[in-house]
């Protein structure tokens, strides 16, 4: 776990470091709020056509050489964006990427291998920190190479910055992470056939709140990708920040992050149980949301950023541990990228239907709608919780 830990800590700071910049990016090239919610979108688009395909090539030849091959495309995909002179080349490279980044079901599935259902929470808590950690120092360090000026930022420094940095998860997977996945496993899995194999997944779904859970991760990742595409557009706007101020507080809301997942959620977890944690962290993140476009200046915004980081890092790894509970052990890998697509498929509608909200509508609604979601998501989160725990699997 410690090695693992390592790997997606590098790759995710190389993924923060671009975080901050992608909305100037486009505003570079004349787009317009929409397109800027389109260029965030893509990513995940196509990210959400692979994590299936990564997840079951790992389930069939192992996680290791998975993470290989894919942390070598991410890295051509930074390259390709740091020079990147015309829209479509940001978008192209940004698809690239995205692809490539259907990896982390490989990841989760990883973790699955190396854990019991008894600290299942904590192992997913640990690799979520590394995600937090990432989005700590990545943003920070990309800000800083940018500059604060948002009409003279440098978007070449920290693209090549991140180009670098999944090179190095790349040699790192190469020399240290060992196979999780024994060839047994891997032969069993490759004896099913691709119909059988989705008829098992299938029927995996259809287990007792299993669908209900992956809706809930659906709405609550659609609502926190809209505020992440919006915020860097609604900050220049509301104090006319530019790629610097916004990364060192998207390495704020990554602190806060690391911290929950890293250590707390898998105590709270223990004590509580993960479904009433993803009720408590969807009525955070509904308060958080429903703050921000009220906060006239950085003293106001910091305590709504802080619960909305806090009200998504408890969801997050409560969600995928009471879905990899609920699945059967021979299937994990291929359920965790079905998985991983239905929350990528939000990173493709949250940040669209943002961009929207913010042009049309204007700058504070995707705060303001994103928060009712989040509303409707604790009522749904409090009935999941009464259907797992009547059939055990809290």
């Amino acid at each position: 776990m410690g090695i693992l830990f390592l790997i997606v800590f590098v790759d995710l700071v190389g993924f923060g470091v671009i975080i901050p910049l992608l909305p100037f990016y486009g505003e570079h090239f004349h787009a317009s709020p929409a397109a800027v919610g389109v260029l965030m979108a893509v990513y995940s688009f196509t990210q959400m056509l692979t994590a299936p395909l990564w997840g079951n090539l790992s389930d069939r030849i192992g996680r290791r050489p998975v993470l290989i091959v894919s942390l070598l495309g991410i890295t051509v995909s930074y390259v390709w964006l740091a020079f990147a002179d015309t829209l479509w080349m940001l978008f192209a490279a940004r698809a690239l990427g995205g692809a490539m980044a259907g990896n982390i079901a490989t990841a989760f599935a990883y973790v699955a291998d190396v854990t019991t259902p008894a600290n299942r929470a904590k192992g997913m808590g640990i690799v979520g920190a590394a995600f937090g950690l990432g989005f700590i120092f990545g943003p920070a360090i990309g800000g800083a190479l940018a500059g604060h000026d948002p009409a003279h930022a440098d978007f070449t420094s920290p693209a090549l910055a991140a180009a670098a940095l999944s090179g190095l998860a790349t040699l790192l997977t190469l020399v240290l992470l060992p196979e999780s996945l024994p060839k047994a496993a891997r032969r069993a899995h490759a004896r099913l056939t691709r119909g059988s194999r989705w008829q098992m997944l299938g029927e995996a779904l259809r287990l007792p709140g299993v669908g209900r859970l992956i809706l809930i991760a659906v709405l609550a990742t659609c609502v926190f990708a809209g505020m992440e595409t919006t915020f860097a557009m609604w900050s220049r706007r509301q104090f006319g920040w530019g790629p610097e101020q916004n990364g060192y507080l998207f390495a704020y809301v990554g602190l806060i992050s690391a911290g929950v997942q890293g250590g707390l959620v898998g105590r709270l977890a223990h004590r509580f149980g993960e479904a009433r944690l993803i009720t408590a962290g969807a009525a955070a993140l509904a308060l958080g949301m429903l703050a921000i476009p009220f906060a006239s200046s950085l003293a106001l915004l910091a305590p709504a950023m802080l619960v909305v980081g806090l009200g998504f890092s408890l969801m997050t790894p409560s969600l995928n541990s009471m879905v990899s509970k609920a699945v059967p052990a021979g299937v994990q890998g291929g359920t965790m990228g079905v998985t991983r697509s239905a929350t990528t498929l939000a990173r493709v509608v949250g940040p669209i239907f943002a961009g929207l909200l913010f042009e049309y509508l204007g700058k504070d609604w995707p705060f303001f709608v994103g928060a009712l979601v989040m509303a409707g998501v604790v009522w749904l989160a409090a009935a999941s919780r009464r259907q797992v725990a009547a059939h055990g699997v809290e």
